[in-house]
C-alpha cells in the first residue's frame, strides 16, 4: 500500500459520476426524468421545468432537497421515478473490482440516491459484493451531501474514525464535510457539473481522474 494511506481503514465512495466514469453520461438519464418530473409537477414547459431543477440543485445541494422544501414533493415517489432508467451504459469494469477486492478494511457508498438504485448500478461494475454498507439519501433521513447530518450518522452507525477513513467524491462541495470531519478526501476530477465548484487545497488530499486507475496505483507498491 502506498504509505500516504496505509493507516485508511474504512474507504468511502460516491457512486454516480464516481465509481463509473462521467463520460457514460448514466446520470444524464436521470437528469432527464427530473425534468420531465417537474413539467408534470408543475405543469410547466421543459425550459421552465430545466430552470426550476438546477435553481434547486445549486441552491438545495440536490434537486429533491429544494422539491422537498418548495412544492412537498414525496422523497419516495420522486426517486423511484426518476431512477428508472436503463443500465445498459454502465460496463463492468474488472479493474475496480479487483482494486475494491484488495482494499484493506471496510468498504461504504455514500450516495444522494436511493439504495435500490445504487445496488443496480454496483452490480453493473460488479462491485456490489466487495461493498460493505451503502448509505443512501433515506439512510441520511433525506439530509443531502453536502450536509454534515448524513456523514456524522454513516460514521456512528458504523464506529468509522474519520482520521482513519477515505472519502472519494466526483463534487469538491461534498468533500469539505469530510475534510472538516478530519478525513483524507479524493476529488475524481472527471468533467461531473459543478464538480469543481468550492474548490480549495485545503479540502482535496488527493486529485484523481479514475477511481480504478488510482486504486490500482497504490496498491501497486506492495506488488
Amino acid at each position: 500500500m502506498d504509505p500516504r494511506f496505509a493507516h485508511i481503514r474504512d474507504w468511502i465512495f460516491d457512486l454516480d459520476n464516481c465509481l463509473y466514469p462521467h463520460d457514460c453520461r448514466l446520470f444524464e438519464l436521470i437528469d432527464q426524468r427530473m425534468t420531465a418530473y417537474i413539467e408534470r409537477l408543475l405543469g410547466v414547459d421543459p425550459v421552465e421545468a430545466r430552470r426550476v431543477q438546477k435553481m434547486h440543485f445549486h441552491g438545495s445541494g440536490t434537486t429533491l432537497a429544494g422539491l422537498m422544501k418548495h412544492h412537498d414533493v414525496d422523497p419516495h415517489h420522486f426517486m423511484v421515478d426518476v431512477h428508472d432508467i436503463p443500465l445498459d451504459r454502465v460496463a463492468r469494469d474488472d479493474r475496480l473490482i479487483a482494486a475494491m477486492a484488495r482494499l484493506p478494511g471496510r468498504k461504504f457508498i455514500h450516495t444522494n440516491g436511493s439504495a435500490d438504485y445504487a445496488w443496480k448500478v454496483l452490480d453493473r461494475l460488479g462491485v456490489a459484493a466487495e461493498v460493505d454498507h451503502l448509505h443512501d439519501i433515506f439512510a441520511a433521513d433525506l439530509a443531502p451531501k453536502p450536509e454534515l447530518h448524513g456523514y456524522r450518522k454513516l460514521l456512528e452507525q458504523f464506529g468509522i474514525e474519520p482520521t482513519r477513513a477515505l472519502m472519494a467524491e466526483d463534487m469538491v462541495r461534498n468533500l469539505a464535510p469530510a475534510k472538516q470531519l478530519g478525513m483524507t478526501t479524493v476529488w475524481v476530477d472527471n468533467g461531473s457539473e459543478r464538480g469543481s465548484h468550492g474548490y480549495e487545497d485545503a479540502i482535496v488530499d488527493v486529485r484523481v481522474t479514475d477511481v480504478g486507475e488510482w486504486l490500482h496505483s497504490i496498491l501497486e507498491t506492495s506488488e
